[in-house]
């Protein structure tokens, strides 16, 4: 970052495989639910094709762990 741009760093950005159609309910809700009852605070971006949840790299294993328990496939 350009020196006084004010900025949070040490975020990770995990990336929902798309392209989603518009049809599809819940997804977003599907991430954020298990990442809340394990304690992870996230930062989610939605865009035309996909989605992003952001955590912070501090959080990402206990992330990780808990949507892999949730049924979700994540690769790194």
């Amino acid at each position: 970052m350009p020196p006084g741009i004010q900025c949070a760093k040490g975020w990770r950005i995990l990336e929902v495989q798309g392209p989603l159609d518009f049809a599809q309910t819940g997804i977003l809700a599907s991430l954020a639910s298990p990442l809340a009852d394990a304690g992870v605070s996230i930062f989610a971006i939605s865009t035309y094709d996909t989605d992003y949840v952001l955590v912070e790299e501090q959080h990402l294993d206990s992330a990780v762990r808990a949507l892999t328990a949730a049924g979700h496939t994540v690769e790194r």
